[in-house]
């Protein structure tokens, strides 16, 4: 199939998209990399009146680290962040999870922030901004906010930020202490049937889970023995509510939840 009928406008000036957004609401869609947005395009899953290109807007395109957390832009492509020479000493889980995003050719074309858009369940880039507790940026013609991540994903695809809204940006804290990231996927690339990152605290560990509930869900434990640390993982694993699907059974997720979940949380607290 081929997308219906929208107009273009290939943005000069910031100002220009948020105009756009609020004139037209929820009839115009921002298109950056375009991996996710166009196959829906293309199936008529998504049939906006306007779609407004972002990739020439320079101030958009930047990675910046300032004090304790990184900045990314909307316009920084997946790959640009991957080859940022400052990821793996700076933001060392999106130094793990990137490269199971996608293949290197969607990469090349994917934005950071477009998949957090898109907010697929089983997207590693909303997994780890729900790992990190980061922010996102949203800009309007009236206002700016920062939504936590725990806030900015509501749902299948669904998130905080209103019609006329811009993702300028989403922020992680840098330095992080130790982190690990786990997935299982059919293959290399795809989205996954269980993500899994782990992130150390204070008190214990944050654990997030992917590709099993509607949103990325996170929870927090302390550090506990072997059969303490079993118990409650498998009451986290029952209450994500795994269901059957092509790609895997309940049964399945529930078990590498579990599996994954232990294997983590005991390598960051180690």
């Amino acid at each position: 199939m081929k997308p219906a009928a929208f107009d273009y406008v290939r943005a000069e000036h910031l100002d220009e998209v948020l105009d756009g957004l609020t004139r037209e609401g929820g009839d115009a869609r921002i298109i950056a990399g375009g991996q996710s947005l166009m196959p829906m395009l293309n199936m008529r899953l998504a049939r906006p009146k306007t779609l407004i290109d972002i990739m020439r807007l320079p101030e958009l395109a930047r990675i910046e680290r300032k004090g304790g957390s990184v900045t990314v832009g909307a316009g920084v492509r997946q790959a640009t962040l991957l080859a940022w020479p400052e990821l793996g000493k700076t933001l060392p889980l999106v130094a793990q999870a990137l490269p199971w995003t996608g293949h290197v050719q969607t990469r090349s074309r994917g934005t950071v922030c477009g998949s957090i858009a898109h907010a697929d369940p089983s997207a590693e880039l909303p997994l780890v901004l729900s790992a990190l507790g980061g922010e996102v940026h949203l800009r309007s013609t009236k206002k700016r906010r920062r939504v936590p991540a725990g806030e900015f994903f509501a749902g299948m695809m669904v998130t905080a930020r209103a019609d006329d809204e811009l993702i300028e940006a989403i922020s992680l804290p840098a330095n992080q202490r130790a982190c690990a990231f786990r997935e299982v996927a059919r293959r290399h690339g795809d989205f996954a049937i269980v993500a899994c990152a782990a992130v150390a605290t204070d008190k214990g560990v944050r654990l997030a889970i992917g590709g099993v509930a509607d949103m990325p869900v996170t929870r927090e434990f302390p550090r506990l023995e072997s059969g303490a640390l079993d118990d409650v993982l498998n009451t986290f694993a029952y209450e994500l509510d795994a269901r059957d699907d092509v790609h895997a059974s309940a049964r399945y997720r529930r078990d590498l939840v579990r599996l994954l979940g232990a294997e983590l949380i005991r390598e960051v607290l180690s």
